[in-house]
Order: C-alpha cells, then structure tokens, then sequence
C-alpha cells in the first residue's frame, strides 16, 4: 500500500528495557484507549508518547497483542463513523441548484470537508502507527493481519469512502466530475479540493489490492468524459468555423492534458486523450475536411497546418487528408484542362487582321499561333502555379508528410495525363521561353521557368508523344535561328537527360551536331564557290540527318524554280563530291528567304517562307492587275493543299497583304484568285511575314501524329521484348510482360494487349517459340 507524504518525518521511539507489570491488561489498555482517542481529538501535545509507547509494549509481551489491535481498530472505526456523521454527512449537496458557480460552491464545501478528514485521519494514523511500532513488529506478521498504518487506510476506505451508512460514494464521486465538468464550461473551481480527494482514491487499495481510483472513479470520469466530449463535438461542428473547431480541439487537448497531469492522473491520460481524439477528431473527420478547400483556396497556412496536427491524432485522419487533397487537386486539374480544351482553337494565321473597320474583331480573333501559344502558355502556366500551390502547403502547412507528398505527385500525374494535349502544351512552353526575343526574362530566369517546368514534365506519363513534339518544336528553332543561346537549348537538354536517360536526348543531340557540321559545311561551301560559278542567288543550306529529324516526307515535292533549282544543284555536286554515297532531299517547307521587292511606293526586304518565295515568284510573268487561281498556283508548284494555304494566308491575309485575295477575305479556299499588291505600303523597310511557327495540333494533324507514334511503339516494344529474351533465353508469360511494362514505362505506359500482339509478330517472324507449356517462351537465337 502506498504511503502519503503525511508519513514523513514521524518521530522514532526506542523501545524501554522490560519491567515487570505495574498494573492489569484491562488497566493498561483504558490508559492506552484513552490515550488514542485524545490523539483523535488533536489533544496529542498533552500526551507522553513514550509512556503511550510503553503500554502497547506491556500488552503484547504479555501476550495480549490481540486485545491491543482489535481495541485500536475499534477506536478508529469509531472515529470515522463520528467524522462521517458530523463532518461530511451535512454537506452532501441538497439544494438542487442550477448555476455552475452555486454548484461549485457546493461542492467545494463537500470537497474539503472530505479531504480535510483525510488529512487529519493520515495524521492521526501516523502517530497510531508510532506509538505501536512493537507491536507491528512483534505481532501483526504473525498474526496475518495489515500494519496499523494499512489497517486504519482501509478503515477510511470502509467506513467513509465504502461506508455502508451513508452514500459518501456517491456524492463524491459526483461532486467530483461536476467540478470537473464546471471547469471544463470555463468555470474557475478550487482545483486544490479536487486533487485532494483524487488523492484519496489513488492512495486506497481495496482488499483485493486493486486501486481504488481504479475501480470507483476512472470509468465513470472517463464515461463522463465521453458524454461531454460527443455532445460538444455535435455542438460545437454546427456552430464555429472549421478553423475555430480546430483551434478548440487544440486548446481542449492541451487544457484536458495540464488538468489530468496536475489534478487528477497523469496516468488517465492516454485513455482520456483517446476518448476526446475520438468525439471531436474521429467522428468529425469530414465535417473538418469540409474547410479544406478554402484553406486551399486563400493559401491559409496556419491553419492547414492546425488541421494536419490534429487529424495526425487519428488513424482515419491523414489517410482521410490525403484523399481530401487528391480530390482537391483533381478539381482544379480538371478545371484548368476544361478551360484549355473548352477553348477551342481558331483557324487563321499568326499576324493580326488589318481590316481598319475591325480592331475589336482582332482582339476577339487573334492568330492561330499566337492563340496556341496562348492556351499552351495558359495550361502550362496554371499548373505550374497549382504545383507552386500545392509544394508550398506541404512544406510549410503539412510537415512535409511524405505519404501526403505522394498522394499529390498521384493526383498531378492524373489529371495531367487525362490532357491529352498536355504533352504537346508542354512542348509549346518550353519552345516559347528558348525562343528568341523574350521580353522582361534574364537567361537564369528563363532557366528557373524551365526547371519548374520539367517537374510538370516529371507526371507526363506518354514521355515519347512529348518527344516528338519536343523534336519538331526544335527543329524550327534551329532551323530558323529562333533558340535565345545554345547553352539554353543544350541546358534543356541536359534536364532532359537527366530525367530519362541519354537514350532520350540522343536524336536531339543529333540535331544540333548536325546544325554544327552544316556551319562547316557552309564556310567550305563558300570556299568551292570562289574556285567556280556560283549561283545567282546565295544559298544557306543546313543538312538534316533523317534519323535525328522529325521531317514529314511528301510524296510530290515542290517545283523550284529554275534560279533556285541551279543554286540546289551547284549545293548537290558541292556536298556529294564531298560525300560520296549519301544522297540529298530538299525540304523547301522548312526553309526561309529573303527577297528584296519592288513596290509602287518603294522595294522591301521581305523574309518569307522557301515556298512563299516560290509562289512570290510565279507573279512574276503576271501582267499588272493579272490574277493567278489557286488551283493555278498549285499546279505551277505542286504545293501541298495545308501547305500552299497557309503560306497564300500569310501573303494575302495577315498584317503584311502583299497579294490581294479574291474575294477577299481571312480564309482561303480553293476557288479564290489572287493579284501583286503593288500598292503595298509598310513604315519599315525590312518585313518579316510570319508564317503558323508553333500551333497546336488539329484533330487529322493529332491522329497523324498519333498513328505515327503508335507505330513507333510497336517497333518501340519488339526491341524491348528481344532484349528481355535474348538475356532471359527462357520466360513466363506474365513475367515477361511485367518486365516489358517496366523497362518500357520511362517512355510510355504500354498496353498489356499491345504486348501480347507484339510477342505474337515476334512468334511468327521466328524470334520467339511457345515454350511445351504454352505458358512461356523461349528465344530463338
């Protein structure tokens, strides 16, 4: 049994040498009975101890240590019942009151009544157990009965705590959390009070030795606290804001703690925690995920932060969190690919419309480059800001959860991949900061846009649909001298490198190892050309292997006309002469010229197109006034339709209307007619017309590029399923294809059907045989 601090410092009495009798046991004992009872009535400063010590020492040696412990549990059996009955009986609660403070008061009363008969029946027992001290020595052990200490404990517990006279239990106990209740409503009570007779309880062990507070108060304090704790919750969810709610839960938890540590038992805690964590965190979990979103919305840090320490308390609260924040991102994932895909994209041509009379119309109707550029930008641009968004919450509001980091790379990797076009958008980005001509952008800002945006780039799971038209978005850099530095571009490409691997970026390096040995070639080309006739015109050719380009082979190629057909040849005999074997095709849709014209009012220099030069070229031999048909235009030159449209759309429709259209118009179809504008006026001498540089795809030119790619993967996916087999020799079916999946999954996520197709290709083109099994495969060497 545990001993209290009033145990502390009792006074030690040696034993007296042995005398004879001086008088009979029952003269003894009325000495000592009376001796004790003063002690009772604090008359214990009249009393000589050792003379007190004396008699209980005769009456054990004289063999009467029965009579002594039996008379002084009598005494203090009395005593209790006399201090119940006048002490705490009259001040049981009986007024019925209703307000918290009269309550407390109270209770109070009742409180200190209690512990003050505590205290002083602790005191009194200290000095009981000094003055028998021989007698716990010499008979109790023997005897099998408590110490006179732990015999007057367990009369306390009996005859007050357990007293079958009166309901001292019962009100105790109830007073107890009604002031524990009172200051939980924000009530200031005597904590003093209850922590006292909290004391008793932890103090008293019943006869089977369990823990009184144990047994008579913490279930009912926690089954109180439960039913404070689930009515407040319901309560409280209906009326505060969810940052409020929170900031409560936190101020209930650290009150409930300083409470239970200082007042009542550290030792409830956990249990008590558990019972608040659940009434307030558990059963609210939605309710309190319902102010996530404006959280989210005005980036309120403080208190997602409040929200992720308190629902870490639960085991339902961050799984539930995480979902919370996927549906979040999905939303407005799904909100910015509506808005890019809702858009819509206009046909025409990048310049502007000059129509004086349409100036609101061209700012409602802007070029189809310029409007791409626009919703690439647009779409690129607001998930790197969701992305921003999101990064900085789970630094600085989400202790940088790790489990919650990778529910936002699931929920970024979803809704980006469910754009189809966000490969493409990505692209059209990145092309728009490497370009040329930026406006308010220092190179290590531009590379700070760019790392952002390869974390974009990091979620796109059809890696090779990006790298397609990765490869044509640089092409037309470098080929039209677009790039703002090589050390942009090749630091580009060294991000890209470094996310996928060497393999892919192999091809681009191609390209630009190509446009270095073309400006050799170039500076030898002039050196032939001093050693022999030259062409009429001058002629920069750059040489594109065809393996490393994206080049779209027509099967007609444009008709030059014979002045750029010479400088082609004299390029031809220059390089094959140089390189023999290899052989040359000219690829006029991708080049540029500059061409001086001559106007009514003064020439310009325009820089056009190679194919807008030759159809320039063609209104030559037309009389003033003379008009040229488009299907004349067309087989003059043999342009392909998408092409020779869009290059006449930027001669005759845009900004720079160096053709007139017949009709006129914005569009160009196949019945117009077309005349030299030779009343063509411009404030600058040098004229650059723009042709459609970077645009996003159209639904035939998106199935092209995808039938393309599919093909790729095919071819993609047998090398795959080779390799695999000629290392493995022998395989399962499902192993391979989890293996094919894996080694594949950097480029593209491939279709398990897909797959199955290609191993069939392979079984018929005898690289692989079924295995005797029918459930794997062997390679055949």
């Amino acid at each position: 049994m545990s001993v209290p601090a009033y145990r502390k410092g009792k006074t030690k009495i040696k034993p007296p040498r042995a005398r004879p009798a001086e008088a009979s046991s029952p003269d003894i004992w009325n000495l000592l009975s009376s001796a004790i009872r003063e002690i009772h009535n604090h008359n214990a400063s009249k009393l000589s101890f050792e003379e007190i010590y004396r008699y209980a020492y005769n009456l054990v040696i004289q063999k009467h240590g029965e009579l002594l412990y039996n008379g002084v549990k009598g005494l203090v059996r009395d005593n209790l019942d006399r201090l119940a009955r006048e002490k705490i009986v009259p001040l049981f609660p009986t007024s019925g009151a209703s307000e918290p403070m009269q309550q407390s008061n109270e209770g109070e009363r009742l409180l200190k009544s209690v512990k003050d008969v505590w205290e002083d029946h602790c005191s009194c027992s200290t000095k009981l157990k000094a003055v028998l001290t021989y007698m716990d020595r010499s008979y109790t052990e023997s005897a099998g009965v408590l110490p006179t200490y732990d015999m007057s404990l367990r009369l306390f517990l009996e005859r007050i705590v357990h007293s079958s006279q009166y309901p001292i239990q019962r009100h105790l106990v109830a007073t107890l959390l009604n002031q524990i209740r009172i200051e939980r409503e924000g009530y200031t009570i005597n904590q003093s009070s209850v922590k006292g007779c909290i004391l008793i309880f932890l103090t008293l062990n019943d006869e089977s030795q369990k823990q009184v507070y144990k047994t008579d108060f913490e279930p009912l304090f926690l089954d109180e606290s439960a039913q404070f704790y689930k009515a407040e919750g319901n309560s409280l969810t209906g009326i505060l804001s969810v940052p409020e709610y929170l900031q409560r839960v936190e101020t209930r938890l650290t009150s409930e703690e300083n409470r239970t540590n200082f007042m009542i038992c550290a030792a409830s805690w956990d249990r008590l925690r558990a019972i608040i964590e659940e009434h307030l965190i558990t059963n609210h979990v939605q309710t309190v995920l319902g102010g996530l979103e404006a959280m989210v919305e005005h980036d309120n840090i403080n208190d997602l932060s409040r929200l992720y320490r308190v629902l870490s308390m639960v085991p339902t609260g961050i799984p539930s969190l995480r979902r919370a924040l996927k549906d979040s991102i999905a939303q407005r994932g799904k909100e910015i690919n509506d808005a890019s895909l809702r858009i819509g994209q206009p046909d025409g041509d990048a310049d502007e419309p000059t129509d004086p009379k349409g100036k609101g119309k061209a700012k409602e109707k802007i070029g189809a480059a310029g409007y791409a550029q626009n919703v690439a930008h647009k779409w690129v641009e607001d998930v790197l800001a969701l992305k921003d968004k999101f990064d900085l919450m789970l630094k600085l509001g989400l202790n940088a959860d790790v489990g919650i980091q990778a529910s936002i790379f699931e929920a970024f990797e979803s809704f980006i991949n469910l754009n189809p076009k966000a490969p493409e958008y990505i692209s059209l980005f990145i092309d728009e900061n490497l370009k040329k001509g930026l406006k308010g952008k220092t190179d290590d800002e531009v590379d700070a846009v760019l790392d952002k945006t390869i974390t974009i780039f990091r979620f796109v799971t059809e890696k090779d649909v990006f790298e397609r038209y990765y490869k044509t978005h640089l092409a037309k850099r470098l080929l039209h001298g677009r790039s703002v530095s090589d050390d942009a571009e090749r630091g580009m490409l060294a991000k890209l490198k470094i996310e996928c691997g060497f393999q892919f970026t192999q091809k681009l390096e191609g390209m630009f190892n190509d446009m270095k040995t073309s400006a050799d070639a170039a500076q030898a080309y002039k050196e032939y050309l001093s050693t022999t006739d030259g062409p009429e015109v001058e002629l920069d050719v750059t040489v594109m292997t065809s393996t490393f380009w994206p080049v779209m082979h027509t099967e007609s190629a444009c008709l030059l006309p014979t002045i750029m057909t010479r400088a082609c040849k004299s390029y031809e005999a220059f390089y094959l002469a140089r390189h023999s074997g290899r052989r040359l095709t000219w690829q006029p849709s991708l080049g540029n010229a500059d061409v001086r014209v001559q106007f009514k009012a003064r020439s310009h220099d325009l820089n056009v197109s190679t194919l807008a030069l030759v159809i320039l070229l063609l209104f030559e031999d037309v009389p003033d006034g003379g008009r040229l048909s488009y299907q004349q235009i067309k087989e003059a030159t043999s342009i392909a339709d998408v092409e020779l449209s869009r290059n006449l759309q930027s001669l005759a429709c845009a900004k720079f209307k160096v053709l007139r259209k017949h009709p006129a118009g914005r569009d160009v179809s196949q019945d117009d007619e077309f005349s030299f504008n030779d009343g063509f006026t411009a404030p600058l001498q040098r004229i650059k017309i723009a042709m459609i540089a970077a645009r996003v795809e159209g639904k035939d030119e998106t199935r092209e590029t995808r039938a393309h790619i599919e093909e790729e993967r095919k071819h993609q996916t047998e090398a795959c399923i080779v390799r695999i087999m000629k290392d493995r020799k022998t395989m399962g079916h499902n192993d391979l294809i989890n293996e094919v999946t894996r080694q594949l999954a950097p480029r593209f996520q491939p279709n398990p059907v897909n797959i199955k197709k290609r191993i069939e290709a392979l079984i018929e083109r005898e690289y692989l045989a079924r295995g005797d099994d029918r459930k794997s495969y062997n390679y055949l060497a």
